[in-house]
């Protein structure tokens, strides 16, 4: 029993010297981190008063210049305008028009001893006559415009092609097979008689469509596309052939 109470006291002494020598670890820290707690607001002072010296010395010695340039731009320039006078136009001069003048013709005098008489002969203008018809001003009509040379677009005062006759194209088998559906777009050239004479392929379709599309075209016929004038002319015009299964 003596032992085992030995051994006990001895573990509890153990025991309050670990938790000595921790608290005396913990308080060494605590005052390790007051200690530079203390010196870093220290050194924040000091470097406070440093840059607050600094600006007080930039501010010093740069605040006059500031105010030079204040002052400068302060100061308003003033412009002196010049009215421009212009000369006005000399007036315009009447053209006088040169009067007749008067021949004298010389009298025989009778009576040598008194002074001769004078007569004035006045120049008589000639009539001009007018024609009686009425006499209509106006504007001459100009030639009529020009044909144009080769085909042209639809648009303006035209008036388009008109479909007459247009066979459809026949489905290619293997294009049925695929069930290909779609357009075909096709730029056409339509000429004076209303016969289609170049197509050009804007959009195809697959599986000979677009080339079945085509020959059926050039089969199509049309009213052709007149002026305003109603003379015919040949026209580039788009034309579309829609294949769709039944």
């Amino acid at each position: 029993m003596a032992k085992e109470k030995t051994k006990q006291s001895e573990a509890e002494q153990a025991r309050a010297e670990q938790e000595s020598a921790e608290l005396d670890l913990a308080a060494g820290e605590f005052s390790t981190f007051a200690m530079e707690d203390a010196a870093d607001r220290k050194f924040t002072r000091i470097a406070f008063i440093v840059a607050l010296v600094v600006h007080a010395g930039l501010f010093i010695l740069k605040f006059p210049e500031l105010a030079a340039q204040d002052a400068e731009k302060r100061k308003q320039k003033v412009y002196v305008v010049q009215q421009v006078r212009f000369r006005p136009p000399p007036p315009e001069q009447k053209q006088e028009i040169p009067k007749a003048r008067a021949k004298k013709v010389p009298i025989p005098d009778p009576t040598p001893d008194e002074p001769e008489p004078i007569r004035l002969e006045e120049e008589i203008e000639e009539e001009i006559e007018l024609p009686t018809d009425d006499i209509i001003f106006g504007i001459p009509e100009g030639p009529p415009p020009s044909e144009p040379s080769g085909p042209i677009h639809v648009g303006g005062d035209m008036n388009p092609p008109v479909k007459i006759n247009a066979p459809q194209p026949q489905y290619t088998e293997i294009a049925r097979k695929a069930r290909i559906q779609g357009v075909v777009i096709v730029q056409a050239i339509i000429d004076k008689e209303g016969n289609v004479t170049s197509v050009k392929l804007l959009k195809g379709l697959p599986m000979g469509l677009d080339t079945a599309a085509l020959d059926a075209i050039k089969r199509w016929k049309f009213e052709p596309a007149t002026l305003a004038d109603g003379r015919p002319v040949a026209v580039y015009y788009t034309l579309t052939v829609n294949f769709q299964l039944q």
